[in-house]
């Protein structure tokens, strides 16, 4: 698949809009350069995707594991084989019928080691304001005096070693740029005169002036709603996309930019209408994506959310919860977010919030903080016509209603300050919420994903064929995700640990000095199970848990004594008790089958076509095992030897139908069961030739006696099924009409149908 060039004068000028049937996601490392991922071509497009999604491939920090971490827009990461490196890779992909997605990062460039690595903030911390790069970033000179706060510092200044060498400040392996003329001053003078000001870390709470991504001062904003900003930051990238490089680009953490819509416009305006672009954008369960914005959709947090959703159980997830509080003390999740929302507010980002408070003076300081921590959302957008009732009225209570009214007023006609308003919100509910209150609120830590709603962890199947049918109708070419570089559990760790809300006793009572880390270890440890490397696996997790929680430790204020008795939390038993298999196989089955026949472009992460369990990253971001062997064999006729191989069977048949006969994904119709039975049984058709089935709390259904006399209603005609693990047709056909749901899904938890 290339992208569309210019066609003759006698054709369309319009190109033909590129939409994946679906994506593989690669996360390139020096370890897994591009040429690693081209060797893995022929095995990827095997499994029917039409695409394959690269992490950032731009120049970065020297041994990123990531790619985020961007020093220089204009090249291609030289350690992942450079531009001729990724061309071939494309060339390779585009052989095997595939297309590249590249993940492009607009909102923030590396502090790197050394600085000059990142060339246009070099050249600020030399030239001032007076830079031409000096329009590239969010810096408040007044604020710092004159000078730019750079925390790299390991203690105050008076304790760290620094030298002037020619026209270079050293200090251990960082370097900074002097300021014309000042080399030959004494360093108290020297470091008075420059542009920027060399400071201990922990400065950075409280006078960091620049903005940054999220609490990470290593990561500096970039203002890309200026255009020449933007034509600097995107050449390369649109470059890529105009030769068919690329055929898509997934745009991280867009609620970054000042203006997310017009920076879609400008980025849609450049790459033409055939790219097909997603946004990452964290949409809470009410909200809508603004259906003005120039893009397919979002990548997909969102369809993660109701499909975990609808294989957890309402009533064992409130049971879960009270047996949560009454082990732990902690409060219920309303208090915990809360609580978290204003120390991160005023603690981990008390330099942004201070930068909002110096636009609006001391006396509308409170109804500043009040409102951040009241938003609903992660941010509002420009152009919207007001603010959240429930935020206005939540932060007046606290605040005051005339001092709300008043920053009321000023979001809605200072456009500067309603942008730094508004990131300021989306870094306070990501670091609040997702890291924070998801660490210490973990009644089912299968709730506490990105784009997860703890206190309501369970969907029904209504809202969740309303949430499908409103993506059919709205946004079909949406990205979906189920598992990513970011999602804190795997789906199929997920999956383990959702089937305990279904017999909640089986948690247990965990035991230990401190109840809400043994609560946590036990979950992730059932999560997990027995995979090689488990106990420091979960200790590594467990530890980076306990950080993010902030109830006894952190990553700035770390208590030693503490940290060092979490690895005695990992304990047997180390997998789910044997009553809950059969609904770990039914949840980890379903959940696949469903995120690869909903509505939109699903997206399966490396190594995730077969089981795959990963925790928090890093461990997330380990080196990819493809299943090779194990998919050739079930292509060759084999049974599926275990859930694995029933995962990777399932995979590939709804992969290989979404490429070769994409006309079966369109449309969305529910089927609705009827009998005692029915609720445990989602189903639904698309096109309205292919029709899927998966059963949901299972380990209720088989404690309730079964299907028993449960029908499903077949749509006319004769639908065949597919066997588990095989590509080809079973013999077994069911003509339209009621069906026995036992006999249709025969022991199976799940089932696909083909109309003849």
């Amino acid at each position: 698949m290339s992208q569309p060039h210019a066609t003759p004068e006698s054709e369309s000028d319009v190109p033909t809009p590129v939409t994946p049937t679906s994506t593989y996601r690669l996360q390139l490392r020096p370890e897994f350069p591009f040429a690693a991922a081209e060797a893995a071509v022929p095995y990827i497009a095997s499994l029917g995707v039409s695409h394959l999604h690269l992490s950032p491939v731009l120049e970065a920090v020297p041994g990123s594991t990531h790619g985020y971490d961007v020093t220089d827009h204009s090249r291609v990461r030289a350690e992942l084989g450079g531009e001729p490196g990724l061309r071939s890779l494309a060339a390779a992909a585009r052989a095997h019928g595939l297309g590249l997605v590249l993940d492009i990062v607009p909102n923030h460039m590396a502090v790197p080691t050394p600085l000059r690595l990142n060339r246009p903030l070099w050249e600020v911390l030399r030239e001032g304001p007076g830079s031409p790069y000096a329009r590239w970033f969010d810096i408040d000179w007044e604020a710092g005096g004159g000078q730019l706060l750079l925390p790299v510092l390991a203690g105050p200044v008076e304790s760290c070693e620094l030298r002037a060498d020619g026209e270079v400040l050293h200090y251990g392996e960082q370097q900074f740029p002097l300021r014309e003329g000042t080399s030959q001053l004494a360093l108290p003078e020297l470091l008075a005169a420059q542009w920027y000001r060399p400071a201990w870390w922990r400065e950075a709470r409280t006078s960091l002036n620049y903005r940054r991504f999220f609490t990470i001062s290593d990561l500096i904003g970039v203002r890309v709603e200026d255009p020449e900003v933007f034509t600097a930051t995107h050449a390369k990238v649109l470059e890529l996309v105009r030769d068919g490089v690329a055929e898509g680009l997934r745009i991280d953490h867009v609620d970054g930019l000042a203006d997310p819509e017009e920076y879609l416009r400008r980025l849609r305006a450049a790459a033409g209408d055939g790219c097909w672009v997603v946004v990452e954008k964290i949409l809470a369960r009410e909200e809508r994506l603004p259906s003005a914005w120039p893009v397919a959709g979002t990548t997909g947090y969102d369809a993660l959310h109701r499909v975990d959703g609808v294989f957890t159980d309402p009533e064992g997830a409130a049971e879960l919860a009270a047996r949560y509080r009454e082990t732990t003390g902690l409060p219920r999740w309303p208090e915990a977010a809360r609580a978290s929302a204003r120390e991160v507010l005023t603690g981990d980002l008390a330099a942004e919030l201070g930068a909002l408070e110096r636009q609006t003076g001391p006396e509308l300081a409170p109804a500043v903080r009040e409102l951040l921590i009241a938003f609903p959302v992660y941010r509002p957008y420009p152009g919207e016509p007001d603010l959240p009732p429930q935020a206005l009225e939540q932060a007046a209570a606290a605040a005051g209603p005339r001092a709300v009214a008043a920053v009321r007023e000023l979001l809605l006609r200072d456009p500067a300050f309603a942008a730094r308003f508004a990131q300021t919100s989306a870094a306070l509910r990501a670091k609040s919420l997702e890291d924070r209150a998801f660490y210490r609120y973990a009644p089912l830590l299968s709730a506490t994903e990105v784009g997860g709603a703890p206190e309501r962890p369970a969907v029904s199947a209504a809202e969740f064929h309303a949430y499908c049918a409103d993506l059919a109708r709205e946004w079909p070419a949406a990205g979906t995700v189920l598992s990513t570089h970011d999602t804190k559990r795997s789906a199929d760790v997920r999956a383990r640990i959702a089937a305990l809300s279904q017999a909640p006793e089986l948690m247990g009572r965990p035991e230990g000095p401190d109840p809400q880390l043994a609560w946590v270890a036990r979950q992730t440890a059932l999560g997990l199970g027995r995979v090689p490397e488990a106990e420091p696996r979960l200790a590594d997790a467990l530890l980076k848990a306990v950080r993010e929680a902030a109830l006894h430790t952190s990553w700035t204020e770390r208590d030693e004594e503490y940290e060092a008795g979490v690895a005695g939390y990992v304990r047997a038993p180390l997998d789910l008790p044997a009553e809950l298999a059969g609904a770990a196989r039914a949840n980890l089955l379903g959940m696949t089958l469903l995120h690869l026949a909903m509505p939109g472009v699903p997206e399966v992460y490396q190594g995730a076509e077969t089981e795959y369990r990963a925790l928090v990253d890093p461990d997330n971001r380990r080196p990819a095992r493809f299943p090779r062997r194990a998919l050739a064999r079930l292509d060759a006729g084999a049974a599926p030897g275990d859930p694995a191989e029933e995962k990777l069977g399932l995979t590939a048949i709804l992969l290989r139908l979404r490429r070769d006969r994409p006309e079966l994904f369109r449309g969305y119709a529910p089927l609705l069961a009827r009998g005692p039975a029915a609720d445990h049984l989602l189903a639904f058709t698309r096109a309205p030739g292919l029709l899927v089935a998966a059963t949901r709390l299972s380990h209720r259904l088989a404690a309730s006696g079964g299907w028993r006399d449960t029908h499903l209603h077949l749509p006319p005609g004769t639908w065949t099924r597919l066997a588990p693990g095989s590509p080809r047709a079973d013999s077994t056909a069911s003509h339209g009409g009621p069906a026995e749901v036992s006999a249709l899904l025969d022991g199976h938890p799940v089932g696909v149908w083909l109309r003849r």
